[in-house]
């Protein structure tokens, strides 16, 4: 090792694109992830809206093509610019992220469920006639 050499480098965690150590020429690397990170989240926009609005897919495949997209999407968004990686020092990232799943799943689980059991709650509309006369 000689005099001007630091061997300090973190191999051993989980750093997320951006999260590096950067020096004078590791800056415009690090800014190309962040543009890479823009290329690919305004691809997959544009593909998505594509598949939409075409016939050249199966219109059958469109809601599960659009889904694969939109989780693609989020796993750009996550890793490139909010930084969430497996790491270790990242696990209460990871059990915040895992909460506000699990909370959009229960309110959207609950929507469908009362919407679903809604029309078996309503008073039929003949009934609701005669209580108006």
């Amino acid at each position: 090792m000689s005099h001007g050499h630091h061997a300090t480098h973190r191999h051993d965690t989980d750093i997320a694109p951006g999260d590096e150590e950067l020096d004078g020429e590791g800056a415009g690397q690090g800014m190309l992830v962040y543009f890479v990170g823009l290329g690919l989240a305004i691809l997959l926009t544009c593909v998505s809206f594509f598949i939409s609005g075409t016939t050249l897919v199966w219109t059958p495949s469109i809601p599960v093509a659009l889904g694969v997209l939109a989780i693609a999407h989020m796993g750009v968004q996550l890793v490139v610019f909010l930084h969430i990686t497996s790491g270790p020092d990242n696990t209460n990232n990871i059990l915040a992220l895992a909460f506000g799943v699990l909370i959009v799943f229960l309110v959207i689980g609950g929507s469908l469920f009362i919407m679903d059991h809604m029309n078996h709650n309503m008073m039929p509309m003949d009934q609701v006639m005669q209580m108006q006369h």
